[in-house]
């Protein structure tokens, strides 16, 4: 009798599977050249600091300087979550910098999810966009009494529309396994995030701004950017380099590069989709401390992401993408266990992006007038949709306006360096493999939070 065919391979790494398809690169940078802003990374800060800068004052001459290519970073590889989500811990903020600061900061980035989208609408710029909300689920009891305390954290910071859902009513939505709670929160928008970030990229080249791929920058001092192929003197220097920070001279123990890994499946069929439902294109998520994020794609698959192999030793970076074949089969399993009705369908790509994590989780946005030199980045996760506030605030200090957004908790906010290794790369993954011994402890029935993840959060001042 004829035998199966072998299932296909995962494609690994190749970036990532959102850049199927996509535009080859740009021309590098043909030699020295002086302008009046330098941006460093062509990511989502870098290219929405430009568009607002130029949009702002259309003679400014703008260049941005990308190692790779636009959307290279983790811009191109997130999970796509448009969302209104904090990048730092809304409560040591407030008690640092005041608690209604952090409410407008909250609604601020609440806003910004609509501001992404108005603007991909009026530039022509399609990114697959559909505001479903995002519907965050629990599996267990211990997992329920964090998800009761997230819900109530988001109306105490004012975050409006936020629904409570019986596991009945979250089904109803999407046909999960072994939910015992959920909420919604409607502030989250479901993007293909390379299309975005070429997009943009394609939008702020035609309003006048060069952008050179293909040019690592190795060096950022007070009026300079030094590349292999030239320097790029400018009187503003903006670093958002993000998870790719710790490769520059003397940043090495900023920002921790966080690794997160995903996976896509093939295309679902439509009778499949119909025993699934996901009519509304919710993002999805959990509250485990191995926390999964999902989506279904513009193309109908489903993307799943997670932590699995969190940090390289040395601040080590991947390598275009490529993740363990052990994270793939992890990741297979996750979607297994959560939507058992896909198991048959085949996982057409794996790869993995880097984050930026600062030493006490919370994002900044810096500009320092008297250098010229300024940064935005340490999204922790969270930087689709605040990188677009980071921009705007960075314009506005770049052109020296004083406006409630240069007045955030975030602006000049400074985090101390990580410890040296090997230090840090015991601590990370001392924490990981606590934050799964955690998840194994809360499985097993126990009704509260594992003190496994609260020891761990405490030594990582991870947010909780």
């Amino acid at each position: 009798m004829p035998t199966a065919e072998p299932a296909a391979q995962p494609v690994n790494g190749h970036v990532s599977h959102w850049f199927d398809g996509l535009p080859a690169s740009r021309a590098p940078l043909p030699g020295s050249r002086d302008a009046d802003v330098c941006i460093v990374g062509a990511g989502y800060t870098g290219l929405w600091t430009a568009y607002y800068l130029k949009r702002a004052d259309p003679s400014l001459r703008i260049v941005v300087l990308e190692a790779r290519f636009a959307g290279f970073g983790a811009s191109g590889r997130n999970g796509g979550w448009l969302s209104g989500l904090v990048p730092g811990d809304r409560g040591r903020m407030a008690r640092r910098y005041g608690r209604d600061g952090v409410v407008a900061w909250q609604r601020l980035l609440n806003e910004a999810v609509d501001e992404v989208i108005d603007i991909a609408a009026a530039e022509g710029i399609e990114a697959g966009i559909v505001k479903g909300g995002n519907l965050e689920v629990a599996r267990n009891a211990a997992q329920a009494g964090r998800l009761a305390a997230a819900m109530s954290a988001e109306r105490d910071w004012q975050v409006d529309g936020v629904e409570a859902l019986s596991a009945d009513e979250a089904v109803q939505r999407i046909a999960l396994d072994g939910v015992v709670a959920a909420y919604h929160n409607p502030h989250c928008a479901r993007i293909q995030p390379a299309m975005l970030a070429r997009g943009l990229a394609d939008r702020v080249e035609r309003m006048g701004v060069d952008i050179f791929e293909r040019s690592p920058v190795t060096g950022i001092a007070a009026g300079v950017a030094t590349t292999p192929w030239g320097a790029v003197s400018a009187p503003v220097v903006l670093r958002a380099t993000e998870g790719f920070t710790a490769a520059l001279p003397r940043l090495k123990r900023l920002w921790l590069p966080m690794n997160s890994s995903m996976i896509a499946t093939e295309p679902i069929p439509a009778e499949r989709w119909d025993d699934i439902g996901w009519a509304g294109r919710e993002t999805l998520g959990d509250t485990a401390h191995g926390f999964f994020y999902a989506q279904r794609t513009v193309d109908d698959r489903i993307a799943i992401g997670g932590r699995s192999v969190p940090y390289r030793y040395g601040s080590a970076i991947d390598r275009d993408g490529r993740v363990p074949e052990r994270t793939i089969r992890r990741l297979r399993a996750t979607l297994h266990t959560i939507l058992p009705q896909v198991a048959d369908v085949p996982i057409a790509h794996g790869w993995c992006g880097v984050l930026a994590v600062p030493r006490d989780w919370e994002a900044t946005v810096t500009f320092d007038p008297a250098s010229g030199l300024g940064a935005a980045g340490g999204y922790v996760g969270h930087g689709v949709t605040a990188t677009n506030l980071a921009a705007r605030t960075l314009a506005d200090l770049v052109l020296g306006r004083a406006t409630p957004l240069t007045e955030l908790p975030w602006v000049g906010h400074r985090s101390r360096d990580w410890e040296p290794e090997p230090l840090r790369w015991l601590g990370v993954r001392g924490m990981y493999l606590a934050y799964r011994a955690a998840d194994w402890h809360e499985a097993r029935g126990t009704t509260r939070t594992s003190p496994i993840a609260v020891v761990a959060d405490k030594i990582a001042g991870r947010p909780h």
